[in-house]
């Protein structure tokens, strides 16, 4: 079963433990283009619920990515930085952005389970 949460602002999240993994859905990925800018804030880095934890940048638009839930980023997928491209080519798997830690997950409850996410934002 997949685990995989998705927000209104389009990024998913997988979680395990007091962990979670967020990245961009494909829906997203696809409005945007193609990427070619990605800026991660630095492992370490303390967010609230709703702070921009970095930007991605395409050919059309810049957009921001939040944190869905207050934490501290404890790894940022360096691959994706140096390659923005891999967003394109596998956004559900690969191409995660962060790795946060948060005590406080409440914030993860009103979420779309990423079956119903790809009903109403299908991708090709």
């Amino acid at each position: 079963m997949d685990n995989t949460h998705c927000t209104d602002s389009h990024e998913w999240i997988r979680v395990d433990g007091d962990t979670i993994e967020l990245g961009l859905t494909a829906h997203a990925v696809q409005e945007l283009t193609d990427v070619t800018f990605v800026e991660i804030q630095p492992a370490g880095t303390t967010l609230g619920a709703g702070d921009s934890l970095g930007e991605v940048e395409s050919v059309k638009t810049t957009s921001d990515i939040y944190a869905p839930v207050p934490g501290e980023i404890i790894e940022v997928n360096e691959a994706v930085v140096a390659n923005p491209a891999l967003l394109n080519e596998d956004p559900w798997g690969e191409a995660w952005l962060v790795r946060m830690r948060s005590s406080d997950l409440s914030g993860l409850e009103g979420l779309t389970a990423r079956a119903d996410y790809e009903a109403k934002f299908p991708s090709e």
